[in-house]
């Protein structure tokens, strides 16, 4: 049982503290992307977020294929709080280069930015963000902007090997077919975006990626900024910058505008010696879902057991692997706030913290309030003791969270609610996609690594806040 006083549930905005003089990492500044609620209302805040990540959650299990109508280095770069729940960076397109706000996500593969003066986005209200202040690429004012060819292989990374089937001005045996790829439409848990496939150079302080694969939008559903996607594909950025591995220490949400970073690491070195990092280590699981070639941009994990305190709960086998149509199995996103489980898995978790916090009464109208349950009023209480919540995975590995990162303060009346969400789905459909998604409120304080060259998630708790 971990315990805490109430004051002590709230520790929030850390930064990595990470340096390196290697050539072969490249560091980029990272934030929290949510601001503050006009209103003020912890309730609103809570219900939002929580709406937005089973919104996120439904599009990540219900994922189909997207549609239409160099040198070793280390990238160290800031990553930026800003609106919605998730975390973003700052990257740099163009001759002369132009920069440009994404957010990270893991869970897609595609990098795009607004394009053009004329950038569209539809119920794009969020509060403090300002549409028509959104920084737009123009591509006529960058001298290596190139529109892709229908005849380019990339063209096939977004469209599959049966795009020049699409290219109808382009004969077979053509060799010079100046038709542009087709356009995209990308599908989010949040909206969509549709534009046209651009090739850029990538710039980054002392390294030039060229002939970079970016989507070019010009109009969105509720995507007021682009999107990096870090994902599987070979369309996304650690596939096209060639990464052995990737990491971030993500900064605690705070649900306000404080200009604070945490950094993203990009490495494209050779392997080195972890021994030393203090990481323990979760391998991939490849999915097998071979009738969803979406699904294939996930990280999945293999998660064995899921820990309330000293007690097991008792998920069934077949929702933690993923089956042949993509039921089941977990997998970790940068892009989803908090963590969604199946309702099997959530309500047998929920059910153990409710057996273990009898004590506690029960806040049902917080509950009715910030979509978020079980909560817990401890109003009344000078110390509360709170279940330990872990994650152990394949190999061993445990994660076992802080209590801000599964336990959150809200209202006046001092609840605390879990903040892991699910939907009213009793039983996991067909074709239903990863049972468990761990989002990024459950990966605060954690210096995460994704392995690419190994194959592994790497994980420990640790501080981000940066040191001065």
């Amino acid at each position: 049982m971990a315990s805490s006083h109430i004051l002590c549930l709230f520790s929030f905005f850390s930064l990595v503290a990470f340096t390196s003089s290697s050539l072969s990492t490249i560091t980029i500044p990272l934030s929290p992307l949510f601001t503050k609620h006009p209103s003020s209302d912890p309730f609103q805040t809570l219900k939002v977020v929580a709406s937005a990540s089973l919104t996120r959650a439904h599009n990540i299990k219900h994922r189909k294929s997207n549609s239409t109508s160099s040198s070793s280095s280390l990238v160290k770069t800031p990553v930026n709080p800003k609106s919605y729940g998730g975390y973003s960076v700052d990257l740099k397109f163009g001759t002369p280069p132009q920069t440009f706000p994404f957010l990270l996500d893991t869970g897609s593969s595609l990098v795009w930015f607004p394009c053009t003066s004329r950038y569209v986005c539809s119920r794009c209200s969020f509060p403090n963000i300002d549409v028509t202040k959104t920084p737009k690429f123009i591509p006529k004012t960058s001298s290596s902007a190139k529109i892709l060819g229908c005849k380019s292989p990339k063209c096939g990374w977004i469209f599959g090997s049966n795009v020049e089937s699409r290219c109808r001005d382009c004969k077979a045996d053509s060799q010079n077919c100046t038709q542009s790829c087709p356009p995209y439409i990308i599908q989010y848990g949040l909206g969509s975006t549709l534009g046209l496939l651009l090739s850029e150079n990538l710039d980054f302080p002392e390294k030039i990626v060229p002939n970079f694969l970016v989507g070019c939008s010009f109009m969105s559903i509720r995507q007021p900024s682009g999107i990096a996607g870090f994902g599987r594909g070979p369309q996304s950025l650690p596939s096209q910058m060639g990464l052995k591995r990737f990491s971030y220490c993500m900064l605690s949400h705070r649900f306000d505008d404080k200009p604070e970073s945490s950094d993203l690491i990009l490495e494209t070195g050779s392997s080195r010696d972890s021994k030393n990092q203090g990481l323990s280590y979760a391998p991939f699981h490849k999915n097998p879902a071979v009738r969803n070639p979406a699904f294939q941009d996930y990280y999945y994990l293999t998660l064995r057991k899921v820990i309330v305190g000293k007690q097991r709960v008792k998920i069934p086998y077949r929702l933690l692997v993923p089956d042949s149509h993509g039921n089941g199995g977990s997998i970790v996103d940068s892009g989803s706030t908090f963590t969604f489980m199946e309702r099997p898995i959530f309500d047998l978790v929920a059910q153990e913290f409710e057996k273990q916090m009898a004590n506690y009464t029960r806040a049902k109208d917080v509950e009715a309030q910030s979509g978020l349950r079980p909560c817990f009023d401890i109003s009344a209480q000078k110390s509360v003791s709170f279940p330990e919540l872990t994650f152990q995975f394949k190999g061993g590995a445990k994660m076992t969270l802080p209590l801000t990162n599964y336990f959150s303060l809200v209202g006046k009346s001092a609840s605390a609610c879990l903040t892991i969400v699910t939907d009213n789905v009793v039983a996991p459909p067909m074709n239903g996609g990863p049972a468990i998604i761990l989002g990024n409120f459950q990966q605060q304080d954690f210096y995460v690594e994704y392995d690419l060259e190994n194959e592994r998630l790497g994980f420990r708790p640790q501080s981000c806040k940066k040191t001065v």
